[in-house]
């Protein structure tokens, strides 16, 4: 069933769907755009119960930052608070504004700490600032106080109150509610790194000087280590939204965004003649291609064009895989589909979904998932399923 979502998206209520036919065409009068951007909502809470439940003894939250990793903070909030996630992180204020629109009673969590004039504006919406240096502490401190979580640096030397200040008398002495201890690993993608190790052995030296209060450690691959850091509270974001938490292993987690464009045009190409701007693709036989209406505005990185010594991404055309030949442009891509009987202008292919995840397409990008999956595009329709 169709209904109005959020920002004129559609959403399809009813059990878990992948992008097929069926629903291209159901959905096909309500299409006003080149592309369409599917998001299981089905799938989402499966893996975050899914991660949920390895993160046992300890609770599993939810990190929710850059719009629920592109895939909409308000849909996959939702969907989180029903599965039972009650702990969320965000980035910004203006996160936390709309995760607390969401939800008036789950904790949430800023991550980036205190900014000019922000303790009044995390004390008015009741979240929690992590708070990583110590003149932030003082700066809370100064305004009030009030719960918050304290970051301690253990390795990734970026946000966290460098280990040496880590003075438990010194902090309490501030005088304010401190509800979590945490930090963040560095290699757990990772597994055999040393540098897990020293991170979870430092940590465990750190949190002895805050007995009683709850610790975090484990993001989404760090839920996986075989070492087990789940302590109190579990932080996975990327493994809730179907990336994979262990590369070179099988993904255990459910895919959840497919993206599916339309052709725009089909042509054909001689031997010879070239594709995209600087002809950095020529044809070596008779060549049938199709653009579609995607490009490196919508999230489609110009790495994924094809490149000496590197293979190029694909999408899905009628059951083959098909290369992007020339330069990905800003809004349009072109597709070898000389071996996809079938494609025609008019047609759908795709780029993301159960053949072709986002691992393999940012692995092609020479990046990561997580850039793929917060890059996908606001020009995309889009539809929440399993919701």
């Amino acid at each position: 069933m169709l209904g109005a979502g959020e920002n004129g998206r559609v959403k399809v209520k009813g059990s878990r769907q992948s992008m097929t036919a069926h629903l291209l065409s159901a959905l096909e009068p309500k299409l006003d755009e080149s592309a369409l951007l599917t998001v299981d909502l089905g799938a989402l809470g499966r893996n975050w119960r899914e991660v949920a439940r390895r993160s046992q003894p300890g609770i599993c939250s939810a990190v929710i930052k850059a719009d629920g990793y592109g895939l909409g903070l308000e849909p996959v909030m939702r969907v989180l608070l029903a599965q039972g996630c009650s702990t969320f992180f965000v980035a910004t204020l203006s996160e936390g504004r709309r995760a607390r629109a969401v939800s008036r009673d789950a904790t949430i969590y800023l991550l980036n700490g205190l900014a000019q004039d922000s303790p009044v504006g995390l004390k008015a919406l009741n979240i929690r600032p992590v708070l990583n240096r110590l003149a932030e502490i003082a700066e809370w401190t100064a305004a009030g106080g009030g719960t918050a979580a304290l970051h301690i640096d253990t390795g990734m030397n970026r946000l966290g109150l460098p280990a040496k200040d880590a003075d438990l008398a010194t902090i309490l002495a501030q005088g304010f509610t401190l509800s979590l201890v945490m930090s963040h690993f560095a290699c757990a993608e990772r597994a055999s790194a040393a540098m897990n190790d020293r991170q979870i052995a430092e940590f465990a030296a750190l949190r002895a000087k805050f007995p009683g209060v709850p610790a975090s450690l484990a993001n989404s691959s760090g839920i996986f280590l075989p070492q087990n850091p789940v302590l109190d509270l579990t932080r996975p974001g990327y493994a809730v939204y179907g990336g994979n938490p262990t590369p070179g292993r099988a993904n255990p987690m459910e895919p959840v965004v497919r993206l599916a464009a339309r052709i725009l045009e089909m042509r054909d190409a001689a031997p010879g003649e070239t594709v995209g701007y600087g002809a950095t693709w020529a044809a070596t036989r008779p060549t049938r291609l199709a653009v579609v209406g995607v490009g490196y505005a919508d999230g489609l990185p110009v790495s994924a064009s094809a490149a000496p010594g590197k293979p190029p991404a694909e999408a899905f055309v009628e059951g083959r895989r098909c290369p992007i030949v020339g330069r990905v442009s800003m809004d349009l891509s072109v597709l070898d589909v000389t071996d996809a009987r079938g494609a025609e202008r008019g047609g759908w292919v795709e780029i993301l979904g159960e053949e072709i995840g986002v691992d393999e397409l940012a692995e092609r990008a020479r990046t990561i998932g997580y850039e793929i999956l917060t890059r996908l595009g606001q020009r995309y329709a889009r539809a929440y399923v399993g919701g």
